[in-house]
């Protein structure tokens, strides 16, 4: 019994390991992303909170400035 290439070559995974290791660096550059706008925007409503309260120093005070 003969098998066709066309069978042998169905049995076969597809795509390099690399496709996946790219796409898995491709999801955490995304979640970190995501992490790092949710952050500035939390940061941005807590001054809008302070301010909208009627506080005039709401701005953190920075060292060498």
């Amino acid at each position: 019994m003969r098998l066709r290439k066309d069978a042998m070559a169905e049995d076969e995974p597809k795509g390099s390991p690399w496709r996946a290791v790219v796409g898995l660096g491709l999801i955490v550059v995304l979640i970190v992303g995501v992490l790092f706008v949710m952050q500035q925007l939390r940061h941005a409503a807590a001054i809008q909170d302070c301010v909208a309260s009627g506080r005039t120093n709401c701005a953190p005070i920075t060292p060498g400035r």
